[in-house]
C-alpha cells in the first residue's frame, strides 16, 4: 500500500528547496514550480510528492507536465 501524500507547509517547502518565499510564488505564476493547495480558509501547502519530483528535476518541471 502506497504511503499517504503530506501536505507540507511554506516553510518546509523553503528549507527544502533552498528558494525564497517570493522566488517560490513566482515561479508559480510562470508555471515552473507546484501550485499550493488550500488546506483551510487562511492557510495552503504544498504535496509533498510535487516538491519532491520538483527538487529531483527542477529543470524538468513544467505545469501540467510533472516527469516522475
Amino acid at each position: 500500500m502506497p504511503t499517504p501524500d503530506r501536505i507540507i507547509r511554506l516553510k518546509t517547502v523553503v528549507s527544502r528547496t533552498g528558494l525564497s518565499r517570493s522566488t517560490i510564488y513566482r515561479k508559480i505564476a510562470e508555471g515552473t514550480f507546484p501550485a499550493q493547495l488550500r488546506i483551510s480558509i487562511h492557510g495552503a501547502g504544498w504535496r509533498e510528492s510535487d516538491i519532491d519530483r520538483w527538487v529531483d528535476d527542477s529543470a524538468g518541471w513544467r505545469l501540467g507536465r510533472k516527469t516522475g
